[in-house]
């Protein structure tokens, strides 16, 4: 009888034992499940980055303007130092003087392709089917226009004549596979209604016809965030000048500043690494270095070296 008790005492408490081990498993299971989905409910933008990623990983280009004083005289040269440095893509289009057949031939034997070309404004309007033509020489997919007529100031009227030129001009352009960008300038943030006389253009400009080209510098210097400029219209944007303004520049709506403002990315005023996550969020396609600087030749390969360490 007492054996019997004995017995049944140690089966109880056997099973007392596998059940508690059951549910301390079980809990442990719960915690992994509900980690597992915390983790995955977490938007990619609060993610933290993986250690080691790089933030910048696009082909790095380069805005022919940037060479404007050498260019013409020296094609061969500028092009051969463009190489050297890494480069592989350039904002042209071809500098002036410079046959643009002999001209797509250089840039092939370096490997240097021209996926965007820079037009004049009055050009554009006047015969955009030349852009084609100059674009299809080049190879390039898009078009750029860096500047709108104004006098003093960019006024409504000027914002309303560009809105009416540049939608005409993208549709000749997309009707021939490519895509105009209004570069902006620094000018346009003239203040308008509850906002400013840019966001008077991207609102009035056919998405379908005209997109846009962010010059970080140009925008910053105007009084504009390029990081949540390009995060409030995320589906107009498809280039981009880097570019940055040495500290202590006040800014203005002149949409000019003396060319030694210009300095190396990383040494000037701009918050880059948060303008390049906001380039990555809209799918900025192309980035092109821009120097207007006379020290140029300096400042690139500091630039260069910061865009690979972020």
């Amino acid at each position: 009888m007492l054996m019997g008790n004995i017995s049944g005492l140690l089966k109880q408490k056997s099973l007392i034992l596998i059940m508690t081990y059951m549910m301390e498993k079980r809990s442990i299971l719960y915690i992994l499940l509900a980690f597992i989905i915390a983790s995955c409910s977490v938007p990619k933008s609060a993610q933290v980055p993986v250690k080691g990623q790089n933030l910048f990983t696009a082909p790095i280009g380069v805005q022919a303007y940037t060479y404007r004083a050498s260019f013409a005289a020296r094609p061969e040269a500028v092009l051969d130092s463009v190489k050297a440095l890494g480069i592989t893509q350039m904002e042209g289009p071809n500098p002036k003087g410079v046959d643009i057949y002999k001209f797509k031939q250089m840039l092939d034997k370096r490997g240097i392709s021209m996926p965007s070309i820079g037009i004049d404004y009055g050009s554009l309007v006047k015969e955009p089917l030349e852009a084609v033509r100059t674009a299809g020489i080049l190879g390039s997919q898009f078009v750029m226009v860096a500047w709108l007529p104004h006098g003093k100031t960019f006024t409504l009227d000027d914002a309303k004549k560009a809105v009416a030129d540049l939608n005409k001009a993208g549709r000749t352009l997309k009707a021939n596979s490519l895509t105009l960008c209004y570069h902006i300038h620094g000018y346009e943030f003239v203040p308008y209604e509850d906002g400013t006389l840019f966001d008077y253009i991207v609102k009035n400009t056919d998405p379908r016809y005209v997109k846009f080209e962010m010059d970080v510098m140009w925008a910053f210097h105007g009084g504009a965030d390029p990081a949540k400029l390009m995060l409030k219209y995320p589906t107009r944007w498809r280039l981009m000048h880097l570019k940055d303004i040495r500290k202590g520049v006040a800014n203005d709506l002149t949409g000019g500043t003396d060319i030694k403002n210009d300095v190396a990315l990383g040494t000037g005023q701009i918050d880059i690494p948060e303008v390049l996550k906001a380039a990555k969020a809209v799918g900025i396609r192309h980035y092109f270095i821009e120097d207007e600087s006379p020290d140029h030749a300096k400042q690139i390969p500091v630039t260069i070296k910061y865009l690979k360490s972020l």
